[in-house]
């Protein structure tokens, strides 16, 4: 097999043999009468043991490697091995079992071999290609219709997130007017999302039947659903091993932490979603999309455009696509979300120790009225409420 320097390994025959005499003594007899047949690698030769190796087997251990990656590096070093490996490596079979992780391409890397490669990837039936791709597309490279595209296949074949995607486009009416938004069918994919186990999707749904939005209002039931996010939120840490957590991702509840101006003391960042239960839980990790989406605006001055915004949840990354698309925190205005998943998140995790009337905000709001305590829905989790922008 040769290496990409163009040396080849010594090839070894197992069907020559050489027969070898045994050394003599100093009396010139033989050691011993018999005769022992012996290995010996020939020159470089007539087979390649790799090329021997057949195809079905090769893909097994390619599709393998593919879907337990935890890099892109990890498989590409091997596309650049051989040319056999290079062409068995592309092939649709392999490439839809790509992971999350291999297919986590950062944005200070992005060029148009890293585009092919995500759109064959899609094109062979990946939906994580599919919705990475798509997410790239419509909010930062401006394609709006084959972005959404690219999510809607992905959601067809049931990925929650790209259902919670385009249920926050739906909500938002991203990439059209204030009047292409469709609350119900935002409800309608945000609850699909919800019963494949999407957290964020959970919580939306939930907040959206206590405040009667795209949907009737149903305060119990938005209250089960905000309960069952936390649930499966802390299911997921719970299945994270021991070791990879740090000692102080879980904080014991201090009721002086509860305090409205009072700034947890804590080395680190943690969700507080269930501090009634005696317990906080790291905060999620965002999915490689929504780095991408955060690092490729960080990298062009943190706005997505002139009089447009970001999102103000750190794990969020979206952007508006057009001005005063997403809703602004009731008490303070200074920040804006793009769904009441990303707020409910920036509040425990951040918004809640910053946020502070503004004068101006509340003369010129008055009448929304927002405490950051209970709202007018009855929603007493602590978190503020939103309005219009």
């Amino acid at each position: 097999m040769r290496t990409r320097k163009g040396i080849c390994y010594p090839k070894v025959d197992l069907c020559s043999e050489r027969t070898v005499n045994r050394q003599r003594d100093l009396a010139g007899e033989p050691r011993n009468g018999r005769k022992r047949a012996k290995m010996l690698p020939e020159a470089v030769g007539e087979c390649d043991l790799f090329e021997e190796l057949p195809d079905d087997l090769v893909f097994c251990i390619l599709c393998k490697l593919s879907s337990t990656a935890s890099c892109p590096a990890d498989f590409i070093s091997v596309l650049t091995t051989c040319k056999r490996l290079n062409g068995l490596g592309l092939h649709s079979m392999v490439l839809s079992k790509a992971s999350t992780k291999m297919l986590a391409v950062e944005a200070k890397n992005w060029c148009e071999p890293a585009h092919r490669f995500l759109k064959l990837c899609a094109d062979s039936g990946n939906n994580e290609a599919c919705y990475t791709l798509g997410m790239i597309r419509f909010y930062c490279l401006q394609n709006r219709g084959s972005g959404a595209s690219l999510m809607a296949k992905a959601a067809i074949n049931s990925h929650s997130a790209a259902l919670y995607s385009l249920a926050v486009i739906q909500f938002n009416g991203s990439g059209g007017s204030k009047n292409d938004k469709d609350l119900r069918a935002g409800v309608a994919l945000c609850a699909r999302a919800a019963f494949l186990g999407h957290i964020d999707a959970l919580r939306e749904l939930g907040h959206c039947l206590q405040d009667g939005y795209g949907v009737r209002k149903n305060i119990v039931e938005g209250r089960h659903f905000l309960v069952q996010a936390n649930a499966r939120e802390l299911a997921a840490v719970l299945s994270v091993p021991t070791s990879a957590l740090s000692s102080r991702s879980w904080q014991t509840w201090n009721q002086f932490n509860q305090l409205p101006n009072h700034r947890p003391i804590t080395g680190s960042v943690a969700c507080p979603l269930l501090s009634d239960f005696g317990c906080n839980v790291p905060a999620p990790e965002a999915h490689p999309a929504s780095r991408f989406l955060t690092d490729w605006y960080a990298a062009r001055g943190g706005a997505p455009g002139l009089g447009l915004r970001m999102c103000s949840h750190t794990g969020c990354g979206r952007p508006e696509t057009r001005r005063h698309e997403f809703r602004r925190c009731s008490v303070c205005g200074a920040v804006n979300y793009c769904s009441r998943a990303c707020q409910a998140l920036d509040w425990k995790t951040r918004h809640k120790a910053e946020c502070a009337p503004m004068e101006r905000w509340l003369e010129e709001n008055g009448d929304h009225g927002g405490n950051g305590n209970v709202d007018d829905d009855g929603n007493a989790n602590g978190d503020a409420a939103m309005v219009e922008s």
